[in-house]
């Protein structure tokens, strides 16, 4: 992320000095914990619920489940997990212009609660009944984290106005509360979800999100005081009243228009095909990035140098997209291999498929700091990789780590399906895969940040979601086609999504050098 000591420090009011200089917590302010705890939770609720989604749509009706075609499964989920990153757009230009931060996310966390809430009903009315209150749960659950996600964020940054060191050992701290709440909700409801009963398992974690809302709503006033209450206000109040109104709007009109075609599905009127609309929104969405960034070129005002990095921006944008598109196999390709054919026997005891999610945020915690200490010594000799060249590391590795899941599934084709393989695969893939996004996610953020316009550095990061929204969304088309009953499927999504991976390293490794020039600035 970028330094804010780069710049002068905000001026912090006598109302707001006691909340930001205060050490209560580990040396920092008591605020972060609530923060932390907050998100904690709210992650161990998303990161509790995804990988179960596929698993239960996909499942027979006599399992429970919903008994649709795994393609259509996968394909939900995929929709589900871009708009949550879609959301945070109009998330945060809400709270900027209309609730506040706080505001948005008490209200954000009360949604999130109410969607797990929705799901948990539907598995008391039966698969027929039940479909309209578990994809209701699904939007309320993705309104909510829109609401939520980007404006705690924004608090944590509030907390340290100074800047500097302190503040991105905040973020630290915030970043290991989001991983933290992944790993322990993934075992949890994970466990509930496949041994219990999968409704026990939305239903944790929905509890999960019940503690964070509870936890937010009572502390946030004693450890927060005024910070994020209140909106940067015009100084002109009809200009302000204008604006609000105008917010206000705008947000009934998309509530209105998502209620009418939520409505029209669930009475049958319109039939709605998963695929084609995650077609549709794939397609829609790269033709949104692509006249966005022909805007900034023809009208935007940029001078050559802007253009240049702006380009980059672009690049960057383009080959993380397809990162995530891999990456986020893991909660349907992965997920059904684990599922499937995956041997999870341990010592006489079947290990929940869905545990193997948890392998992520582990390595992940174990090593982002190895990877900060790494880039540091690599510039203190002298060998400062550039942007684009962790991005290539970047799609290398996980490209490797799809490599290794191609010899397990020639493996599963060779013995005619009957062959489990070891755990060791999908662990070594997920292994090469989190060291792939250590190389590219932080990476990415900080490049957003650091190359922008200034004046365009809040959009930038909107683009920054765009693109993991999308690579979600091509996750989900192609992460169906793992199936017992179509084992040839298996190796193809594997090795179509390597050999995609080794191809976009081998032309970004061609564009480093010119990419360097023109991230100089001139």
């Amino acid at each position: 992320m970028a330094h804010s000591a780069d710049r002068p420090a905000a001026p912090v009011s006598a109302e707001v000095a006691p909340y930001v200089t205060d050490t209560g917590f580990f040396g920092h302010p008591r605020g972060l914990s609530t923060l932390f705890m907050t998100e904690m939770w709210e992650r161990f609720s998303y990161y509790g619920l995804r990988p179960l989604l596929v698993l239960f749509m996909a499942a027979a009706l006599s399992e429970g489940g919903f008994g649709l075609e795994r393609t259509q499964a996968s394909a939900i989920v995929g929709i589900y997990a871009a708009s949550v990153y879609l959301a945070s757009l109009p998330g945060g230009w809400i709270a900027d212009r209309w609730l506040g931060l706080r505001r948005a996310i008490l209200l954000g966390a009360a949604l999130i609660t109410g969607g797990h809430l929705a799901i948990g009903v539907s598995g008391f009315a039966g698969s027929g009944a039940g479909q309209p209150f578990f994809f209701l749960g699904l939007i309320l659950i993705v309104l909510g984290t829109g609401l939520l996600k980007p404006n705690i964020s924004a608090i944590v940054g509030d907390l340290y106005p100074e800047g500097g060191a302190r503040r991105d050992a905040g973020f630290s701290i915030f970043y290991m509360g989001i991983n933290t709440g992944a790993f322990i909700g993934q075992l949890v409801t994970g466990y509930l979800g496949e041994r219990v009963g999968w409704h026990v398992g939305f239903g944790a974690a929905g509890v999960g999100m019940l503690f964070g809302f509870l936890w937010f709503w009572s502390r946030a006033a004693g450890t927060l005081g005024p910070i994020g209450e209140d909106i940067v206000r015009d100084p002109d109040p009809a200009v302000q009243a204008r604006r609000e109104a105008g917010v206000r709007r705008g947000t009934i009109i998309g509530l209105a228009a998502l209620a009418a075609a939520f409505v029209l599905a669930a009475s049958g009127m319109v039939t709605l095909d998963p695929m084609v609309i995650g077609q549709a929104m794939t397609f829609v969405l790269v033709c949104l990035a692509v006249v966005y960034f022909a805007y900034l070129f023809l009208a935007g005002g940029l001078t050559g140098d802007e253009k240049k990095r702006t380009a980059v921006i672009f690049v960057l944008f383009v080959f993380a997209a397809i990162f995530w598109a891999a990456f986020e196999q893991a909660p349907t390709s992965l997920q059904l291999f684990a599922n499937d054919f995956t041997d999870r026997n341990i010592f006489g005891w079947e290990m929940p498929a869905t545990w193997f999610q948890v392998v992520n945020s582990l390595f992940i915690i174990l090593f982002a700091p190895a990877f900060a200490a790494l880039w540091v010594g690599l510039a203190k000799r002298g060998i400062d990789l550039s942007s684009p060249t962790k991005f290539a590391l970047g799609l290398a590795l996980a490209g490797l780590g799809f490599q290794l899941m191609v010899s397990a599934a020639n493996a599963i084709v060779a013995s005619g399906g009957t062959l489990l393989v070891s755990p060791w695969w999908l662990i070594g893939s997920y292994l090469l895969q989190s060291l792939g996004e250590l190389c590219l996610s932080p990476v990415g953020l900080s490049s957003m940040t650091k190359l922008a316009p200034r004046r365009y550095v809040g959009q930038m990061m909107g683009v920054w979601f765009l693109a993991a929204s999308v690579g979600n969304l091509i996750a989900g088309l192609v992460g169906g086609h793992v199936d017992p009953s179509k084992l040839e499927q298996t190796p193809a999504v594997f090795s179509g999504t390597a050999i995609a991976l080794f191809a976009s390293t081998a032309i970004l490794g061609l564009l480093v050098v010119p990419i360097r020039r023109m991230m100089a600035r001139g």
